[in-house]
């Protein structure tokens, strides 16, 4: 479950003076897992946020941190970034098992322990859960949806980066099926879903862009209420997109899907020294921080 072109990432960027970037454990009821965690050093008096960045198959957290520029987005923002961290013993190949029945929903498996540690953090640094997000790349794409889905208590919204939807898989070879494009009998929303962007590339080769429109889908037969779709094609750093609204009746965007043209399995507008990013289109990280901070967000629509 993962992308050709994987490469040897560099040693994380310097920290800037005051700011942090430390490995920590989480033990959940189901397991533990590692994980990294970036205090900007503008959140010296307090964070205004927290964002959990769930990486791809062979990437680590120092990698994804790397090749998003997330802690960049930090600083400015005053948000904490975790980065979580797959075991191999738990995937050879350190993706997160969103395939697997057993870690599909709440209370169990890796949204068990991904949830926990969240709420761990963000009772230590007083967040709230309106200001708590999730974002991944690709099987960290998934499991974020996952998330989305089975603890709307603690996320405010989600980030699916070359992602797959909500119950497109239940073991290996379904999940090989899944990311050919060829998913069958998804599973309903199993509720209202939260706040998603979605942004995938129309080459993809390793998660076909159906499944980005599979994730847009469910999100928006799952919003409650009367909602309406707007298009907004545009073109940024080389590459052009169309990127598709669907605005409930207060004008909240409810889901943000974007198309990326020439985009293969890869960060869009990612940094380089990562592994799975393109800096060309536009900056996924950007555009991820964006839908999260404005939760009150109306668009203009004429």
């Amino acid at each position: 479950m993962h992308a050709n072109g994987n490469r040897t990432a560099r040693a994380p960027d310097p920290v800037p003076p005051g700011a942090s970037f430390f490995r920590a454990s989480h033990t959940g009821i189901s397991g533990a897992r590692a994980y990294r965690t970036y205090i900007p050093a503008s959140a010296q008096k307090g964070a205004a946020g927290l964002v959990i960045m769930l990486h791809g198959c062979t990437q680590t957290p120092e990698d994804f941190a790397i090749g998003t520029g997330m802690n960049t987005h930090a600083e400015r923002h005053r948000r904490i970034i975790i980065y979580p961290e797959q075991s191999r013993g738990a995937n050879a190949q350190t993706c997160w098992n969103w395939f697997s029945r057993g870690d599909q929903g709440r209370g169990r498996g890796e949204p068990e322990i991904i949830a926990g540690l969240t709420s761990r953090v963000m009772k230590q640094h007083g967040i709230e859960p309106a200001q708590t997000f999730v974002a991944g790349l690709s099987a960290g794409a998934a499991m974020a949806v996952i998330l989305g889905y089975a603890y709307p208590d603690i996320f405010g919204a989600v980030g699916a980066h070359s992602g797959l939807p909500l119950g497109a898989a239940q073991d290996v070879p379904s999940a090989f099926s899944a990311m050919a494009g060829q998913a069958a009998n998804l599973a309903r929303a199993p509720g209202p879903a939260a706040r998603t962007i979605i942004l995938h590339g129309d080459a993809d080769q390793t998660v076909h862009p159906l499944n980005g429109a599979a994730i847009a889908r469910m999100a928006e037969t799952s919003a409650q209420g009367t909602t309406t779709q707007f298009d907004r094609p545009g073109e940024a750093a080389g590459r052009r997109y169309h990127r598709s609204l669907t605005i409930n009746e207060a004008g909240q965007s409810v889901s943000e899907h974007w198309t990326i043209q020439g985009l293969g399995h890869a960060w869009s507008g990612g940094q380089p020294g990562g592994s799975y990013t393109d800096p060309a289109g536009p900056d996924a990280s950007a555009e991820m921080i964006r839908f999260f901070l404005d939760t009150a967000q109306k668009e203009n629509l004429t």
